[in-house]
């Protein structure tokens, strides 16, 4: 993950960098907190991926002197089909769509939105990995 880790490393820093410089030049509030979403994204992801990275160690991806045998096997978990992505999308869509027409749609929407984020959760608790 440390090559994943320092790409996302350096997007944060260079939004990071364009935000200061954006919000120096100019006074306009949509583009300064456009550079600033786009900066705590990449810092997120790049913060899960070093956090992995300690976690899990080095992978033969990441070394240089690595052979293509010790990446074989198992090593990734994927689960089965679920609608839990379907239910997911669907209380999303409920919410995006409530905040533009009314708070009981939003509530509606989250009611939705609740069980299939738990279950993307906590669909596979039961794998032993």
């Amino acid at each position: 993950m440390r090559g994943e880790a320092w790409l996302f490393t350096g997007t944060a820093l260079f939004f990071g960098a364009a935000t200061a410089v954006y919000g120096w030049l100019s006074d306009e509030p949509a583009g300064i907190a456009a550079l600033c979403v786009s900066f705590v994204m990449s810092a997120l992801v790049a913060a899960f991926l070093w956090r992995q990275h300690r976690r899990g160690g080095e992978r033969p991806e990441d070394r240089a002197d690595a052979e293509v045998r010790e990446a074989a096997g198992r090593r990734v978990f994927f689960p089965a089909r679920s609608l839990y992505p379907v239910l997911t999308a669907a209380g999303s869509a409920l919410v995006g769509l409530g905040v533009v027409q009314g708070l009981w749609l939003c509530l509606i929407g989250f009611g939705v939105l609740l069980p299939g984020v738990l279950g993307f959760a906590f669909q596979n608790l039961d794998h032993p990995e």
